[in-house]
């Protein structure tokens, strides 16, 4: 609007003609970066620059956490290169790999939005108090760890055996599943709560640095211990000693969740449950997709087998962050929860693909001179850069839609988008990102 009221003559050639509302919006809320992105100006391409100038830090942090992010996601490929022959010998693990290093991504990734939005509403801090925020977020997290892990092993056993992937036993399942995410859990929640810590005393946007660098310790933690829970797998009687235990601890679990008298803990748990077991599908079912080709295409390039991680690490990061932000502007007043996003929605989507087109350059780049350097196989290196910028841009369309109608749709349901949006876009992302990377491959000729 102009100062007397009326509105400006100027015809608008893009989705900003709202962006007046926003600007009312805006000065109902707390945030500094939001109002100094609410003043109106008529050329769509000068409020991306203002908007990318006012969110400057929360960009460059990002950057920061989507770069380290991708650089260590080289790391787990290395180790999932390196884990074929343990894959040989327990038949059908890939289809519990996306769903270990998801659920890692999964409830600390919900974690640290939720530390995030606590942060956001001057409510976090410092403190062992059992009622405290800080404590009650953690012990939730500890529980889910249990129960999902024992859920991860049934389901991925069972829907491999529904779609006619051999895999060893339910038991093996279970073991691995359970005790490679224990043991990756605590080293990943501990990084977890160092991370909003430090945040909170040196002041980074939490919603922004979080989902990729959790997403990352996810990815570069997971893989190792997986590999060491194998050994426990086919191990005669003790296996399926093991996989009781598992079970009992994974139901316990879940049991003292629901009914603990810590109420936002077991709020926390009773919300975040159900969506994580859709997550849990979600993510067998991205293993389902890439099993098949692994001995077509990923034993015939290596460097294919490398970027996989990192790739669906990506996806669902970049998603991660565009859910966490939403998030907190909804907790905040913002943005408001409808079918049409708010222009500054679209604003924040900006930012998303801008983080992407450097991420996906920088993975692919680094996977190539990674594969120059261990003599590693690839598919050239012009059609490798191809399919992983082609397969990446398009999961990053994927990843802004399934952010922000997730979030839009918990909020208008009651719900708090911070237990559901991440599991939601990390594990939708695990497929729909292992489609998309499978739709390159067939575009640029290498499937």
């Amino acid at each position: 609007m102009t100062p007397d009221g009326k509105k400006p003559t100027t015809r608008r050639t893009l989705p900003f003609s709202f962006f007046g509302r926003v600007k009312a919006a805006l000065k109902q809320s707390s945030g500094s970066a939001a109002k100094r992105t609410a003043h109106r100006v008529v050329d769509p391409a000068r409020q991306v620059v203002d908007y990318f100038v006012s969110e400057r830090r929360t960009v460059r942090q990002g950057f920061v956490a989507v770069s380290v992010a991708a650089t260590t996601s080289l790391i787990a490929g290395l180790t999932l290169a390196g884990m074929s022959g343990r894959m040989e010998t327990i038949t059908g693990l890939f289809v519990l790999i996306p769903v270990s290093i998801g659920m890692r991504g999964n409830i600390f990734g919900a974690l640290a939005a939720r530390l995030g939005t606590s942060v956001h509403i001057g409510l976090f801090e410092v403190s062992r108090d059992k009622q405290g925020i800080l404590y009650q977020n953690v012990y939730a997290a500890a529980l889910l760890t249990l129960a999902t892990s024992a859920v991860m092993g049934v389901m991925a056993r069972a829907i491999a055996g529904l779609l006619g992937i051999a895999t060893v036993t339910l038991w093996d399942f279970v073991v691995i599943a359970l005790v490679g995410g224990v043991l990756s859990s605590a080293i990943v929640l501990a990084l977890t709560v160092y991370l909003s810590v430090e945040s909170f005393k040196r002041g980074w946007d939490l919603d922004s640095v979080g989902a990729p660098l959790i997403t990352a310790m996810g990815d570069v933690v997971t893989l190792p211990c997986l590999l060491v829970a194998t050994y426990l797998a086919g191990r005669g009687l003790v296996t399926p000693i093991l996989g009781g235990f598992a079970l009992a601890a994974g139901c316990a679990s879940l049991a003292h969740g629901y009914t603990t008298g810590n109420a936002f803990a077991r709020r926390i748990v009773r919300e975040s449950f159900p969506v994580l077991c859709v997550a849990i599908v979600l993510d067998v079912l991205a293993g389902a997709v890439v099993q098949p080709r692994a001995e077509d295409i990923f034993d015939k390039w290596p460097a294919i087998t490398i970027v996989v991680p990192g790739f669906l690490e990506i996806t669902g990061a970049l998603g991660g962050i565009l859910a966490a932000r939403l998030g907190s502007k909804l907790h905040l007043g913002v943005v408001s929860a409808r079918a049409r996003p708010d222009a500054i929605v679209l604003m924040d989507a900006t930012i998303l693909f801008a983080l992407g087109v450097t991420v996906y350059a920088l993975i692919s780049s680094a996977t190539l001179v990674l594969a120059e350097l261990l003599n590693q196989a690839y598919p050239g290196a012009l059609r490798f850069f191809g399919l992983v910028m082609f397969g990446g841009l398009l999961a990053t369309v994927v990843a802004a839609l399934i952010g922000y109608y997730a979030a839009a749709a918990t909020y208008r349901l009651h719900l708090d988008p911070d237990n559901q949006t991440i599991p939601l876009v990390t594990s939708g992302m695990d497929l729909l990102g292992a489609i998309c990377l499978v739709l390159a491959l067939v575009v640029f000729g290498v499937a």
